[in-house]
């Protein structure tokens, strides 16, 4: 058990001959040099959830929101974290899904169905990312996020999604998520 700045966490240490030490801690990532390697951990778990909301007439629900690290609108699919409430921080997966969903988007899931997981960024973050597609959509809410964020909500011809994607950052300057191929394609598969 490693303590840093009061937050107690585990550290799995592959080869015991290698130097781990935290270089900068935040309220929400860490900065981690592991013999020469730097990479970002999430302080509040690791875990986020992707949603390819698909309504039963195939619109595909995309959101758009302004990112900081890179200055710019992005569209992407609706996401969040998983286990970043106080107390529900073993929060399942597909529960978290349905949360940020109807948070994001105001939509909520009759069935999430699991894709595919894996890490976004292997290089650069811990992270780890889990896929469901949300099917039996129903408006319950406004969506738009929390107090902290203002997201655009977009019901887009599942058909048209590519070019209606590629059209939006041509025109407004904004640019794509590429996890909205991923999540396209293995949805393809699964309906």
């Amino acid at each position: 058990m490693l303590l840093v700045q009061g937050l107690k966490f585990k550290v799995m240490v592959i080869m015991s001959n290698k130097e781990f030490r935290v270089i900068g801690s935040g309220r929400h990532v860490r900065l981690i040099d592991n013999n020469g390697w730097e990479y970002v951990e999430r302080v509040n778990g690791y875990r986020v959830v992707c949603m390819v909301p698909v309504t039963d007439d195939n619109h595909i629900i995309l959101v758009e929101q302004y990112r900081v690290p890179i200055r710019r609108v992005v569209i992407e699919l609706p996401a969040g974290l998983v286990g970043d409430i106080p107390k529900q921080e073993n929060e399942p997966l597909a529960q978290a899904a349905q949360r940020e969903l109807v948070e994001e988007t105001g939509y909520e899931a009759g069935e999430m169905i699991y894709l595919t997981e894996g890490p976004p960024s292997s290089g650069l973050s811990n992270e780890i990312i889990t896929f469901f597609l949300a099917k039996g959509l129903k408006k319950v809410g406004p969506g738009g996020g929390d107090a902290s964020e203002n997201i655009s909500v977009h019901e887009v011809p599942l058909s048209e999604a590519p070019c209606w994607i590629e059209k939006m950052c041509r025109e407004k300057n904004m640019m794509a998520d590429p996890k909205i191929y991923l999540g396209l394609y293995f949805a393809g598969m699964r309906r």
